[in-house]
């Protein structure tokens, strides 16, 4: 054994003893760069998967609409003002529900809207089961 501070004898060697304490540096290196390459292919893959889901959401949406204002006329009658935006040739359907004050439901319907326009402007019945306070649009589906 060599004393400190003085050279090694010959025939020591100054590394660990070869395969006795794992993996070498340059196998852990290696490994680390396949996961690396594995990690962003898979993240790159992840982000086109989202991002085409994102896009055919918004792209796929063929009629949309919003109520522009609601008036209740009786007891058991509310008109609403709908604006539909929807291609030309789209066909399809929006579903309004009324509320009374107490928030119970108290109207629900589907109105159609077939015409071959991409704008439309109309002023939709809606019959309810007692006094409405409220109108909302639940959604619209095209056909």
């Amino acid at each position: 054994m060599a004393a400190v501070g003085s050279k090694p004898s010959e025939g020591v060697s100054e590394g660990l003893p070869e395969g006795r304490y794992g993996r070498s540096r340059t196998a852990d290196e290696v490994a680390d760069r396949k996961l690396k390459i594995v990690g962003s292919v898979l993240g790159v893959a992840l982000l086109g998967v989202v991002g085409w889901f994102g896009y055919d959401y918004i792209n796929g949406t063929k009629l949309s609409a919003e109520v522009i204002k609601f008036d209740v006329v009786s007891a058991d009658t509310v008109k609403a003002h709908l604006e539909v935006r929807k291609d030309a040739a789209a066909k399809g359907y929006c579903t309004l529900r009324s509320q009374a004050e107490s928030g119970a439901e108290v109207g629900r319907a589907d109105f159609r809207f077939d015409q071959r326009e991409d704008r439309i402007d109309q002023v939709v019945t809606l019959r309810t089961t007692s006094q409405a306070t409220s109108v909302e649009l639940l959604g619209c589906h095209s056909d």
